[in-house]
């Protein structure tokens, strides 16, 4: 059996635990929003609090480095498309093959600016995800959509409920169907395509099997959505942390 992702809700006692869920949405939103805008110093300033609240929490680093190992691949490929596609002030190119690289000042700037952006905002994510139980934000977004009309709030809770609760079995199958292939030497095939359907149907198979084991179990138990939803209450803490949100996304947004 393959082991679990970290990238699912802890039970632990720490100060992200006991924020309510509507602010910590509130709290993500506001900072994904203010990496945007931000410049280097700002998002430094950002990552040191981020560090900060991981080592606090407390979570694994190397744990938290091991989940999301994959997506640093991702970032490179961001940071050679964005180098290459920004134009500026012209610095060195390389000739490959009959292809000309033009890399820019303006290039070297923003290719990082970016990636770091998008670091930013997975940790972000995975902080969130890890403190908070997915009833919880169900809870939470029914009460956002609850004002909004010809919205049924609390269907579109429950799937953004049932989402974050088969997010880590999605990995873990992944995961599993992974060490299977590798185990029958699959990885050892030249021919890429034949590797990726070889991973992608048995993986696509167990999710759906997963899926459907998931719907006949709510539905022997006569899982309705029309529930009677438990109510929020907020602290005086929650509304000192989104005064500290604020003026931190300010701050950021100036320097």
């Amino acid at each position: 059996m393959a082991e679990l992702t970290g990238a699912f809700f802890a039970r632990e006692n720490s100060f992200l635990h006991r924020i309510d869920v509507r602010f910590k949405m509130i709290f993500l939103v506001i900072l994904s929003i203010t990496t945007i805008q931000a410049g280097f110093a700002g998002l430094f300033i950002l990552f040191v609090i981020i560090v900060a609240a991981v080592i606090l929490a407390p979570i694994s680093i190397k744990g938290l480095i091991r989940e999301i190992k994959y997506f640093f691949i991702f970032l490179v490929f961001i940071f050679v498309a964005r180098t290459l596609s920004t134009p500026g002030e012209k610095l060195f190119q390389i000739v490959f093959f009959s292809v000309t690289l033009v890399i820019t000042k303006q290039g070297l700037i923003s290719g990082p600016l970016v990636c770091f952006r998008l670091f930013l905002v997975v940790l972000l994510g995975y902080l969130f995800i890890w403190s908070t139980y997915p009833s919880q934000v169900r809870v939470a977004v029914a009460w956002f959509l609850r004002p909004v009309p010809l919205i049924p709030e609390k269907k579109v809770a429950t799937m953004l409920s049932l989402l974050m609760r088969f997010l880590p079995l999605i990995l873990q199958e992944a995961k599993e169907t992974t060490d299977a292939q590798r185990a029958r030497c699959i990885e050892n095939r030249k021919n890429p395509v034949y590797r990726f359907i070889k991973l992608a149907v048995p993986m696509l198979r167990r999710i759906f099997l997963r899926a459907d084991d998931l719907v006949l179990a709510m539905e022997a138990r006569g899982y309705s959505e029309n529930r009677t939803l438990p109510r929020l209450y907020s602290k005086t803490s929650d509304w000192l942390s989104l005064a500290f949100i604020v003026i931190l996304s300010l701050m950021m947004t100036q320097i």
